[in-house]
């Protein structure tokens, strides 16, 4: 039996990889961000912390900001043998400290399980919207004239740069792609395409291939751009192109309350699965563990 004596928190080293990934594959409460990074890829960057018994871990919790002012949790994991409220209460008490630190931030879940959701709202983080899944299985769509200035073309990597300023002018911080995060998600991508006028890149898509199809994982027109079909000619063009390759089958998600985006969606032919994901949020304020709502989100 573990006593309280037995437990150590302290951060996560590189030779924890294997136990960590045992954590990750064979206990009951896991939660896993979904990453352009694997779990075991962000130890190294704080806060990343395990809980330690007698030499072993038995709980890890690990949510590191990118950007620097956003962290999302990007792993819990629990192995049952302490209750998964102690362990949770352990960690997020040592990472919070570390977050505070830094000053004003964001942490963030997405939230499929019933028990991570009151881990949560056990340390004062809320809910104030959700995430839907679409889907699509039919063919291409009708396409629509762009203005004759733009242009659209396969992303290369020298697109970066570019591609991560149109990002951060179409979302709100809590959902931005930085150039770091890109880096790691261009070499994952399938198709990726820009939109360009008079040389500036305006737009771009970034897709998935997955046993079932392909995933639309990122959708972004600069604001005095939006409304010119850009965003419909994008999304149109990577229906084309999974087409070709003998592929009709295509997904995407957005925040429940963003109807601009929902609408575009339903006019390309997605339809939403029922699939609802709700996200807490905790924007920590006077230095306490409960937190306010930050700016609402837009995409």
């Amino acid at each position: 039996m573990i006593s309280s004596g037995d437990l150590l928190v302290r951060p996560a080293v590189q030779t924890d990889q294997r136990q960590i990934g045992n954590l990750i594959h064979f206990s009951t409460n896991v939660h896993r961000h979904l990453d352009w990074r694997g779990p075991l890829e962000w130890i190294g960057s704080p806060p990343f912390h395990v809980l330690e018994a007698r030499g072993e871990v038995i709980a890890a919790l690990g949510c590191p900001p990118e950007p620097p002012t956003v962290a999302w949790i990007r792993l819990f994991a629990n192995s049952g043998l302490i209750p998964v409220q102690k362990s949770w209460q352990l960690l997020w008490s040592r990472a919070f400290t570390e977050l505070s630190q830094k000053g004003k931030f964001i942490i963030a879940a997405i939230v499929v399980q019933d028990w991570l959701r009151e881990l949560l709202i056990s340390s004062g983080f809320t809910s104030h919207q959700s995430i839907v899944m679409l889907e699509r299985d039919g063919g291409a769509p009708s396409t629509k004239s762009l203005p004759t200035e733009i242009t659209l073309r396969a992303m290369m990597p020298y697109d970066l740069p570019a591609v991560a300023e149109v990002d951060a002018s179409a979302f709100d911080l809590l959902w931005q792609n930085t150039f770091p995060i890109l880096e790691k998600a261009y070499p994952q991508a399938v198709w990726p395409t820009v939109a360009e006028m008079e040389g500036q890149l305006v737009g771009y898509q970034l897709s998935t291939r997955n046993p079932l199809g392909v995933h639309l994982a990122r959708l972004a027109v600069r604001p005095k751009m939006q409304g010119k079909g850009l965003g419909f000619a994008l999304v149109a063009d990577l229906v084309k192109q999974a087409g070709q390759h003998g592929i009709n089958h295509l997904t995407v998600n957005t925040q429940s309350d963003n109807t601009i985006s929902l609408t575009l969606y339903q006019r390309l032919g997605f339809h939403e699965t029922g699939e609802h994901y709700q996200v807490y949020e905790m924007q920590p304020s006077d230095g306490n563990m409960h937190g306010t709502r930050p700016n609402s989100i837009q995409q």
